[in-house]
Parts: C-alpha cells; structure tokens; sequence
C-alpha cells in the first residue's frame, strides 16, 4: 500500500536540484485556505526556533520517466501550495533588496530553484488544479516577480484566495528587516512534513481516509498526558486511575484540542515568573517547544504540575465556556463578549488575574471590560499585528508582577494603550465607516449585537447569539441592498433609476457599510427581495421576520418606503456614533 513514507525538511521537498513536480489533479477544489490558516502557518513558522512539523502530504507516484518524477497530491494540497506562495512573497521581498553579496545572490537563486524547475525555465515546481482560474492565478504571482511569462491577467485575479494568500504574506514580510526575513526563510526551509507515497488512487485514499478517522498525527496534550500520567505511577505518587481520573477532569474543562493546547501554551506564559515553573532558556511557550518544556516540569516535579494543571484548567474553563456558567455571574457577561469577539490572546493575563488577584473583583471586572474594546478595535483594524498579540500579554503579565501590590486597573489599561499596542480613534473610527462586513465579518457582527443588546432590557431580550441544531448562528448579517451579483431589477430602480450599471457601482461602494447591515433570523427568506418585501415579510403565523420585528437596529427601517445610498451613508453615521460611544475609552478626541 505505502510505497515510502519519510519525513523531509521543506528545503527537501522543493528542492532545487530535484526534478520532482508535484501536480494537484484537475478535478481537485481550488486553494480554499483563508486568513486564519495562513496567520496560524506564519506565526508557527515565526514563533518556532527550530524544525517545525508542519504536517503531512498523501502523493501517488505517477511518473514513469526516473529522470522526471511525477508526484500527484491526494492531501496537503492547501498546505504545499501555501509554502509556494510564501516563497514567492520572500523573493518578492528579495528584489527590493539592493545587495550583491555572495549568500544574498546564492539564497535568492535557490528561491528561485525551489519554485520553478532548474532544467526548464517554463516548467513549475508545483501545478496546482484548474478550478475557478486556480493555475493561472498561481502562475501570475510567478510572472509578477519575473519567474515566469504568462500573456494576460486573469480576470478578477485580486478577488481570489490565492491572491490575498500572496498579499498577505507581502504585508507581514513588508514589516520585517533583511535579517528577520532570513530568519523566515530558514525557518521555512527548515520546516519538516513527512511526505507518503503510494502507488494508486485507491491506496491513496484509503490511507488519507483513514488518517483522518483515527486522528492522527498525535497532538502535543497526547504525548504531555502519556508522560506526565507515566511519571505518575512509575513514582507512585498516584496510581494510573486515579491520575487518569485527574487528567479527565482537565479535558473536560478544556472542549477541544486547539482549546487545550493553547491552554497548555498560556499557562506557562502566565507563571514563568514562579521558579518553580520557569525552565531555563525558554522564555515563552510556543508550539514549536511545547513538549519539550513540559517534559522538563514533568521531569522536576510531576505532581506538583499535574495539580496545577487540573486547578488553573478550572480558571480556562470559564473563559472558554461562559455560557454554561450562572447568567448572572460576577464576570458572565465581560468573558461572554470576550469570547464571542475572539480575544484569545487575553487569557494567558486574565489566567493571571484569576490565579493571582481573584479577590480584587474592582480589578477583574474593569480589566475584562476594556479587554472587550481593546480586541474590537484590534480584530477590526488588524494592529497590533496576530503574531505581536502573545507577547504584549506576555509582557503585561510581567509588569503586574513587578507591581502587584499596587496594581489597578488603570495600569492595566496605560500599558495596553501605549503607542504601538493599541490603534488610534481616528483609525479606529475610519475602520467603522468603511466596507467593515468585507474587512473582518465577526467584528462586524459583535458590534451590531452590542448595539442591539444596549436597547434591550430582561422583559424584552433577544439571544443574538444562539446557535440551531447544526451549531450555525440562528441570527445572521442581512444586507439591506442586496450583496449579489445579480441585482434585482427593483433594487436596481430603487438606487440607480434602472442604470444597471449605475447600481453596480454603488453596490461596490456601499453594501458593506455598517448603514446597509442588520441582523435577521431568517436571512434565505429575505435575501434579494425589495425593500418594501424585506420590510413587511410575515411568517406563516402573521408574526413579522422582516425589517418590522421590533429589534432596534431596524427601528429606522421599519418606517421606511425605500432604501437608497444618502440612507446607507446616513444610517452608517448613526451607527458608527454608537460603536464610539460603546467602544471607545476614556480621554479619547478625534483629530
């Protein structure tokens, strides 16, 4: 079944000596990966100081020429295509450096070398599947930066994945020095994937099918558990049960593998400054070295680290599911909008705050609430950067140690505003009035269900947060003017008096202000109606879904005979006063 299956460094798998190419077959869906696969694949390869596993990839062998190798991907397309476009955003990087030493000119030819083949200037290291103008995107990046010649832009080019994957590694590379770009890039090389080969389709499959079911590779709190429960009985501190019982209660405050792997990462962030903690040489925890540092605590003192593990588990559990916690709970509602607005990164200062300063309950709650503004500011204008965010908790956690007998919440909030770690208003307020549904969809939908929330009181509520049985949102954004490409002739009279192309103008412009979205349980019953027909839809009890619901976003809309731009522009006003007066903080003008 398995012809070989080694692992390989990725300076290996693209090698540029090598003619092996590497074809996605046609049939394949195109690049799908988004922002957050391509943010978690940088900053793994940033954060780690030394080889990186990165995965695996699933090839059948198909050549039949020794001297050309032919591997077809069965999985780890996303991923090999991902490394390919990092590459061409580092020699991208490369042509702007005015440089011609030896090692500058030899790195930039192997770059070179590991995208296209050494033997044919015309012929690709990778060839990616032809779904939705895939190739030719991938292609285009490759005669952008004068690897390759192809004759004509694909059309709407900038509009797809693997464009935004090239501009996204561009805007994180453009912020880096030569030398810290160097460091990427041996980073990258030096990343490690174990290449299977097998030698048909029908193996292939099997295996990836089978991959995927029984869960493997092993993640890091696998190999942690096995260790630190082994430590356990072999010095019969507990015996195998009941340190598995233990370990149990862990995962059961800890939902998932993601969730319990970033909690291992932010514990060890939180109390390296207790010595009994603290393992020489690693000054932060990181994917990369996670094992490493807890079989080093494990090693020193095994029960004194499963203890603490299970204890402060209890702590991440209510930042992970305040839901199922008392509604009326001292910091319910605070850790609700945390999670809900995606402020991740926080946990390992308020791990601290819990463990530290639990009974400064004055401290907690102002901190949690302006935790809640800082990150809709931050997920909404991207600053600071997703891979600075560890180490400006990181750091906080260390100057309220160094304080911790005056520490307020103030403190808290002079060091996350410092310059550097916290956008401006008036880059705030700009993020606000533009296409903010396009720029990031989860801010867009906090702040609409905080506006909403501020209106309503506990004989009339709401849950905006709900989830159906396929664990989907109940209540979603609805676009007043409609998103799609074929706009309704009504709407195109409504907005542009019957001018097509008129109408297409002003969508581009305006849909996706903050003035054309609303929430609605029942998005695919209104969609590309009229105006008139989104306000008046009825369900089939007489109770209105539609713009006359009673919820306060559409207050104004309920009333209303039609919907033009002048209402978008005006409504978004509104609405962005609102979002300043809910998540702007103290002393703040705008220029």
């Amino acid at each position: 079944m398995i012809q070989t299956a080694n692992k390989y460094r990725i300076s290996e798998i693209f090698g540029i000596d090598t003619r092996i190419k590497y074809i996605v077959p046609k049939y394949q869906r195109e690049y799908i990966w988004g922002k957050e696969q391509w943010e978690n694949l940088f900053n793994d390869l940033s954060d780690s100081d030394e080889e990186h596993f990165i995965g695996s990839i699933i090839c059948v062998n198909k050549g039949t020429d020794a001297l050309k190798p032919i591997l077809e991907i069965i999985d780890g397309q996303q991923r090999l295509t991902t490394i390919s476009i990092l590459y061409a955003a580092i020699y991208d990087r490369f042509l702007k450096e005015s440089r011609d030493d030896e090692y500058f000119i030899t790195e930039k030819n192997n770059l070179k070398r590991r995208l296209i083949q050494s033997h044919c200037e015309d012929e690709l290291k990778l060839e990616l599947s032809y779904q939705n103008n895939n190739f030719e995107d991938y292609r285009f990046i490759l005669t952008e930066i004068g690897l390759h010649k192809v004759t004509n832009k694909p059309h709407n080019w900038g509009n797809r994945r693997i464009c935004k994957a090239y501009r996204y590694f561009k805007e994180n590379l453009s912020d880096l020095d030569y030398d810290q770009i160097i460091k990427v890039l041996y980073r990258v090389n030096s990343a490690l994937l174990v290449k299977i080969e097998v030698d048909n389709h029908s193996d292939a499959f099997t295996l990836f099918e089978t991959l995927n079911n029984r869960g493997i590779p092993l993640y890091a709190i696998d190999l942690i558990k096995n260790n630190i429960l082994s430590e356990l009985e072999k010095k019969n501190i507990k015996s195998i049960d009941d340190a598995f019982d233990g370990w149990k209660k862990l995962v059961d405050n800890l939902p998932d593998y993601p969730i319990q792997e970033r909690f291992l990462r932010q514990y060890y962030n939180a109390f390296k400054y207790d010595g009994k903690i603290k393992i020489e040489g690693a000054h932060r925890a990181t994917r990369g070295n996670l094992i490493k540092i807890y079989e080093r605590l494990i090693y020193q003192d095994p029960e004194f680290i499963f203890d603490e593990l299970v204890e402060k588990s209890k702590v991440y559990n209510l930042f992970v599911e305040p839901e199922d916690g008392e509604s009326d709970g001292e910091y319910y509602r605070g850790l609700t909008d945390l999670l809900h607005i995606g402020a991740a990164p926080s946990y390992t200062f308020l791990l601290y705050l819990f463990a530290e300063h639990e009974n400064n309950t004055k401290l907690i709650g102002d901190s949690i609430n302006f935790l809640v503004k800082y990150f809709v500011r931050r997920n909404l204008t991207d600053f600071p950067s997703t891979r600075d965010l560890d180490a400006i908790f990181i750091g906080l956690v260390d100057e309220c140690e160094r304080n911790r007998d005056n520490l307020t919440s103030s403190f808290v909030i002079n060091y996350l505003t410092y310059p550097g770690r916290f956008a401006d208003l008036n880059t705030f307020k700009e993020k606000l009035e533009g296409d903010i549904y396009e720029d990031n969809v989860a801010a867009t939908r906090f702040i609409l269900c905080k506006i909403e929330e501020e209106h309503q009181t506990k004989e009339i509520h709401t849950n905006l947060w709900a989830r159906g049985k396929n664990k989907k949102f109940v209540w979603t954004i609805e676009h007043i003017f409609p998103e799609g490409k074929n706009i309704p002739g009504k709407w195109v009279d409504m907005v542009a008096n019957g001018d097509k192309n008129e109408a297409n103008e002003l969508q581009m412009r305006w849909v996706h202000k903050l003035g054309n979205l609303t929430m609605t349980g029942y998005n695919p019953n209104l969609s590309n109606l009229s105006f008139e027909e989104k306000r008046d839809r009825k369900n089939n009890r007489g109770v209105y879904i539609g713009y006359r619901n009673g919820l306060y976003l559409n207050d104004e809309l309920a009333s209303k005979n039609s919907w033009t731009t002048e209402d978008i522009k005006s409504r978004t006003d509104k609405l962005v006063m609102k979002a300043l007066e809910l998540f702007g903080i103290d002393n703040e003008k705008i220029d």
